[in-house]
């Protein structure tokens, strides 16, 4: 793997790189509290079957640019951000996956650009039309997105996961996904991703920007791009209900469903994952 900085979108991006460069083009986001190692068990198993993948630090986490501001962290930059690491890659299009808040930006991108994607693979998060629908309608929904009201809080989210080398936010791993799934190793890796200079903020303003920097302009919500959506069924955050309607969003979508695992679905199953994801893209 190489890790490279590329400047997108006004920011620099730190991307670690694999695979041969004149395979197709493949791009994994991560989600929260992650980084671009969450995809350490999918990034081998798309290189050998002869694919260029490129994994970002998305902007706010790790070694990736931070920008004060929560204008800095709408959907739409987001979304630029990944479309701005095509071009550089020398390609039109991509493949692009996303887990948690990187599947919400992947669905963005698939409404707003699909001019450059190719095919778009989501896990564990609904199309952003029925997630707001779920938490307008569905209270459980809302007492699991507990954590979203709570990330409004100005330096406090930040204090409380920082106490005790990050304790917290480690138990927060570790209790959402089945036993073992997360190492003292990995955890560890994670710590440091955390304690880079202002992570933490950047990280939580994603989940601040959304509520307060929301567009002025939704996309349509039909989703035209051939999508994937991956779907943990164990999930602790995002109930199952939310995953068949938002493929019904989709004019060539389908459903995997993963009856055992967590929403940490690509920790707990990489091979059925990696088996979804290399069928998927074949196909």
């Amino acid at each position: 793997m190489n890790h490279q900085y590329i400047k997108t979108n006004d920011i620099s991006l730190h991307v670690v790189q694999a695979g041969p460069v004149d395979g197709p083009l493949v791009i994994l986001l991560h989600g929260f509290p992650e980084f671009w190692y969450g995809w350490r068990q999918q990034i081998a198993a798309l290189t050998e079957a002869g694919y260029r993948v490129w994994v970002p630090d998305q902007r706010g986490y790790n070694l990736s640019d931070k920008p004060a501001g929560l204008e800095n962290y709408t959907l739409d930059l987001l979304a630029k951000d990944v479309v701005g690491l095509i071009e550089p890659a020398g390609e039109e299009t991509a493949v692009v996956v996303g887990h948690d808040w990187g599947a919400n930006v992947a669905w963005w991108l698939a409404a707003k650009h699909p001019e450059r994607l190719s095919k778009m693979v989501a896990l564990n998060v609904p199309h952003w039309a029925v997630m707001a629908r779920q938490l307008r309608q569905n209270k459980a929904q809302r007492r699991k997105s507990w954590y979203i009201f709570f990330f409004q809080l100005p330096w406090l989210p930040e204090a409380l996961l920082r106490r005790n080398n990050w304790a917290l936010a480690a138990r927060a791993l570790q209790e959402s996904s089945r036993p073992g799934t997360f190492s003292a190793a990995d955890l560890e890796k994670y710590r440091q991703a955390w304690s880079q200079s202002g992570a933490m903020t950047g990280m939580i303003n994603w989940y601040r920007a959304v509520i307060r920097r929301q567009p002025t302009q939704r996309p349509d919500s039909r989703i035209r791009v051939p999508t994937l959506l991956i779907w943990g069924a164990q999930d602790r955050f995002l109930g199952q209900e939310l995953a068949q309607p938002s493929v019904d969003l989709c004019e060539n979508g389908r459903l995997a469903l993963v009856p055992e695992a967590s929403h940490w679905v690509q920790h707990e199953e990489p091979e059925q994952v990696n088996q979804l994801l290399l069928d998927f893209l074949k196909s």
